[in-house]
């Protein structure tokens, strides 16, 4: 099974065209302040901020996971799986703001990785409100399995669709002319 022909299945989901564009369009009318969209989508990083937000939820749950099911310490399992829903709402705000700015095959990849993320947070949710330890184990790895399809989404998203994949340049620049020809320009070896 090749991986990246099974994530690049997503770009080819048109139903989701028309919800994922309106869903997109509502988000450029809520994030018509540039000043708004820019924080949110990174523009003072100079590169989108849920990536980096994300880990937060991310290394929360694998790390419940590990403590529920490898260490045997339901406990902190259970305060790791809160802490990974309290870092949730930070990063669907960065997600939906980047999320604004996709073109149309890459809202069908964003779609379906935010339906796997809120699969994942209900999932860590009903496993935080689980009394009963084996519920807890079910949802958590539930939980588990989605993150994890989720985040494979999320990685082709940016890397094999380069969705906010740009080359921070200082603002502004100038791009100089290729040198193709050293001696023409005037450069000269260095001494050694």
């Amino acid at each position: 099974m090749n991986l990246h022909r099974l994530l690049s299945a997503a770009e080819r989901v048109r139903v989701l065209d028309r919800p994922a564009g309106a869903v997109a369009r509502g988000l450029r009318t809520l994030l018509r302040n540039p000043r708004v969209d820019g924080a949110l989508r990174g523009s003072w990083l100079g590169h989108p901020v849920h990536p980096l937000v994300v880990t937060l939820p991310i290394g929360a749950w694998t790390s419940a996971t590990v403590f529920d099911l490898v260490l045997d310490r339901p406990d902190t399992a259970r305060r790791l799986q809160g802490l990974g829903l309290a870092a949730t709402p930070p990063a669907l705000v960065f997600g939906l703001a980047d999320y604004s700015g996709l073109d149309p095959v890459q809202r069908r990849t964003g779609a379906l990785h935010a339906v796997g993320n809120v699969v994942a947070s209900g999932c860590y949710l009903a496993a935080w409100r689980a009394k009963d330890r084996t519920a807890n184990r079910v949802w958590s790895l539930a939980g588990m399995l989605a993150m994890s399809v989720s985040g494979a989404l999320g990685g082709h998203l940016s890397y094999a669709q380069g969705a906010g994949v740009h080359r921070w340049e200082p603002v502004p620049f100038q791009r100089r002319p290729a040198v193709t020809d050293p001696a023409a320009a005037g450069w000269e070896p260095a001494a050694r």
